[in-house]
């Protein structure tokens, strides 16, 4: 049984497998977009997530922690700089991972896991904007949707339902059925 197993192996000796994930954090800091199997992914997915939770307390400490799992100087700072204040209003879910198939060699499953994009986080800013225009101009949106109104709409196209089909009468099974006595009823 499976009880309280912690993480994959991903087929490899501990330290191979924390230099791996290691590798990919980095790759997925410096692309914001990588594609690898569905395992790696899913193993990536709660260390990306960390790294970004780490970046947006933006201390000192919360600096040195980072580094320490990536490594890699350019990455921290491009953590700290950017992706960290792209989900300054986000309580976590910083990534997805979309699968895109089999790998043509060995028929692996294979995923791609991203950075959620700036537009999905400015998208409801947007929106709220458009609230806040349509309430300071309330005369304008009056006017246009007085125009629209105006103008005629074309009738909708009647659909011709086909009459129901006249249904076959069902043989009876009392008419088949043989009586108790033997014959035919």
């Amino acid at each position: 049984m499976r009880h309280g197993i912690d993480h994959r192996k991903l087929g490899r000796k501990p330290a191979h497998r924390k230099a791996l994930l290691r590798n990919l954090m980095n790759a997925l800091v410096h692309a914001e977009r990588i594609e690898t199997t569905v395992s790696k992914a899913k193993e990536l997915r709660p260390l990306a997530d960390r790294l970004i939770t780490l970046g947006k307390a933006g201390t000192l400490h919360s600096r040195r922690r980072v580094f320490s799992l990536l490594t890699d100087k350019d990455a921290t700072d491009k953590l700290f700089a950017t992706l960290a204040g792209r989900f300054a209003g986000r309580q976590g879910g910083y990534t997805r991972i979309v699968r895109t198939g089999f790998r043509v060699g060995d028929g692996a499953e294979m995923a791609i896991i991203e950075y959620l994009p700036v537009e999905e986080k400015m998208a409801g800013g947007k929106k709220k904007k458009k609230k806040a225009a349509a309430k300071t101009a309330p005369a304008k949106a009056a006017g246009k949707k007085k125009e629209e109104k105006e103008t005629p709409r074309p009738a909708a196209r009647k659909v011709k339902q086909a009459a129901p089909k006249p249904t076959k009468p069902r043989s009876s099974r009392a008419q088949t059925q043989k009586t108790p006595e033997g014959g035919q009823g």
